[in-house]
């Protein structure tokens, strides 16, 4: 299985940027994208963010559209969440995974998860 890891994730205040990272083990990046997702606890799964590299195109939920960024680095088989503005409400696992299909939201197939990073915002 292709392994994914999040880090960056901690507890901080509104208002305050943390920027994420999930690095992707082995080739994944030649024939996968990477997404972030979300969980509060008690939650459903939330579609947060969706690079699609060859198209330079990007799907953001309205929660987050205009505060949090996607990239990625091919060379580190790495995608980064850039998150500004944090609100409590931020407050979930953070979740990478990989796709080998075009993006479709609720559609879209993925064929490997991170274990998450925990971001905790306090008022």
């Amino acid at each position: 299985q292709v392994q994914l890891v999040e880090s960056g994730g901690g507890l901080v205040q509104a208002g305050d940027s943390l920027r994420l990272s999930c690095a992707a083990s082995g080739r994944t990046f030649s024939t996968h994208d990477m997404d972030w997702f979300r969980q509060a606890p008690g939650k459903e799964r939330e579609f947060v963010a969706a690079l699609t590299w060859s198209g330079g195109r990007t799907y953001y939920a309205d929660s987050v559209k205009g505060r949090f960024t996607i990239s990625r680095d091919n060379a580190k088989n790495t995608v980064y969440l850039q998150l500004h503005s944090l609100k409590p409400e931020d407050t979930a696992v953070y979740i990478c995974a990989a796709r080998r299909g075009t993006y479709s939201g609720y559609l879209t197939k993925y064929d490997y998860w991170g274990q998450g990073t925990q971001i905790t915002v306090s008022s």
